[in-house]
């Protein structure tokens, strides 16, 4: 079949044979009609409302050592950081006053941040009506469990890659095993569950590609996050070949039309790429934008790669700027708290 007739199949059906998917990714001339394919799709099951997600990067320390970031325990040239709770709170705060609905508390995984700590802390900014995302990483199950019952409603895990072989080559110390029992674990939680995929990583091929987008087929997560994998100085892989953002978004609207109505970021590394990157993944299938609401030193110094789109720009401009940016290509900010509209008996928080 050629590649133009395997879109439309993906349209209309929502399936694609993992080598169907090795054709799609391979051919570089289908780019235009894969995005507008997926822009379609995007808009046919989750409509024109972009999501906004209030990020706050509250810790930067990290046990782990991945090769691919820039938070790496080994790398001595970040400025590390650790916020107390009453300043995460009061950032919350400020998310759900300039009209946030969601706040992302992301961090590295710091094991000062302990149930303990983070319980209670989740309690005061759940009275605060927001729907809470946490991304910290990987915890037992009792400590899920605890989270979700203090009032977290989502929880971001990206597998990075599904080559067992890659995955462990780039995240030393750590099993590959392990983090698909998180994932498990999450769901059988009844988290709204988030997952991704770096694009670009050394080694990384097209079979890879797809074996990625089959998992997510059959994972079927509330959220799929993708970006373009990004060199950062002072790592293992500082000197590899420079991103590029076309495959990234080719996986992206492919991951669209296999999962029509799940959440997909832009997230800020396609801009670090383009500076309309993320307005090119909003018209590829992207339908969440997470604008960060870190403030001051921290924002700079939580360098998961470098040339970090908005680094610099007032957390309390941010929305305003992205809704006349939306505005420009049809779209909206949506008012409700976002949640994947196709879970099945659970409500969208």
């Amino acid at each position: 079949m050629d590649s133009l007739s395997l879109i439309l199949q993906a349209q209309t059906q929502n399936v694609l044979s993992q080598e169907q998917l090795l054709q799609l990714l391979q051919d570089p001339h289908i780019d235009k009609a894969l995005f507008q394919a997926a822009d379609r799709v995007r808009q046919k099951y989750v409509g024109n409302a972009v999501h906004l997600r209030a990020l706050i990067e509250f810790t930067n320390i990290c046990r782990n050592n991945c090769a691919y970031c820039g938070l790496q325990a080994q790398n001595t040239a970040v400025t590390r950081y650790r916020m107390t709770e009453d300043k995460i709170y009061a950032l919350a705060h400020k998310a759900a006053k300039w009209g946030y609905k969601t706040v992302v508390l992301q961090g590295g995984e710091d094991g000062f941040f302990t149930v303990q700590r983070l319980v209670p802390l989740l309690r005061r900014i759940k009275a605060l009506g927001l729907a809470i995302t946490l991304s910290i990483g990987e915890r037992p199950f009792e400590e899920y469990q605890a989270f979700k019952q203090a009032g977290a409603d989502r929880y971001l895990l990206r597998i990075e890659t599904t080559d067992k072989a890659l995955y462990e080559k780039y995240n030393p110390a750590m099993s590959f095993e392990n983090r698909l029992r998180c994932l498990e674990d999450l769901k059988r939680l009844n988290y709204e569950v988030g997952t991704g995929i770096l694009v670009g990583l050394p080694g990384q091929t097209a079979q890879s590609l797809a074996q990625d987008l089959l998992f997510f087929k059959r994972f079927q997560p509330d959220m799929v996050g993708l970006g373009p994998f990004i060199p950062c100085p002072n790592t293992p892989l500082s000197d590899a070949p420079a991103p590029q953002l076309t495959p990234a978004l080719k996986v992206m609207a492919l991951t669209r039309l296999l999962l029509p109505d799940i959440n997909i970021p832009a997230t800020t590394a396609m801009e670090a790429l383009q500076p309309n990157g993320r307005l090119q993944a909003l018209q590829s299938g992207a339908n969440v934008i997470m604008p960060n609401v870190t403030e001051g030193e921290e924002r700079q110094n939580y360098a998961l790669y470098p040339g970090k789109a908005a680094a610099a720009q007032a957390p309390q401009n941010l929305r305003q700027e992205l809704e006349q940016k939306l505005h420009a290509i049809g779209r909206h900010i949506g008012t409700g708290y976002g949640g994947h509209k196709g879970r099945k008996g659970v409500p969208c928080c």
